[in-house]
């Protein structure tokens, strides 16, 4: 989680909203410190967004205010726990997008539990989840060649948006991973 450097956790939203005609049902996996929610509710035709965070303290963070809350907001609903139980959890083709922002990606987990997320058998379930013309996208702390294979494999294209940031003055880039259905 990072409040200086923003614009990947945006992309992630943004991508997403310009792939789909009409987002009305939206689910995050991570919550962090709420910029991929807020940008998504800044688009009027994105009525529900469904938000599975794993850590209960991220989510008191915001109900206390000690972030920037987007809990408030009438569209959004949090379920605490893992993404995978909730995707699970969702209806088939219930979902205009999906987006996953859990963990560093692939490459760099902090949760050795969460390199399941990155694989075809789990992205399937998630394209499963998601309406004719829904959307996937998935966010990487760094380029992931088996997460674009992957991504392929189950959605048949995989666009991969790399984002340059600037981290404690060094330059670095993000990747957001899309695939539609």
């Amino acid at each position: 989680m990072d409040d200086v450097e923003t614009s990947s956790e945006e992309l992630l939203a943004s991508a997403a909203l310009s792939s789909v005609l009409r987002p009305r049902r939206v689910l995050v996996g991570g919550l962090g410190l709420g910029y991929t929610v807020r940008a998504l509710l800044a688009d009027e035709r994105v009525e529900s967004v469904l938000v599975a965070e794993i850590e209960p303290a991220v989510v008191q963070w915001m109900r206390d205010g000690l972030v920037p809350s987007v809990l408030e907001d009438e569209r959004v609903r949090v379920a605490v726990g893992d993404v995978r139980d909730v995707v699970l959890g969702a209806a088939v083709g219930s979902l205009d997008a999906l987006l996953l922002d859990v963990d560093n990606g692939p490459d760099f987990l902090v949760y050795n539990e969460n390199s399941a997320l990155y694989e075809a058998s789990f992205l399937a379930e998630c394209r499963q989840r998601l309406a004719p013309g829904g959307v996937l996208s998935v966010w990487s702390s760094s380029a992931s060649g088996a997460l674009e294979d992957a991504v392929r494999a189950v959605f048949g294209e995989c666009v991969v948006r790399p984002v340059p940031v600037r981290l404690q003055g060094r330059a670095e880039t993000y990747y957001v991973y899309q695939g539609s259905s």
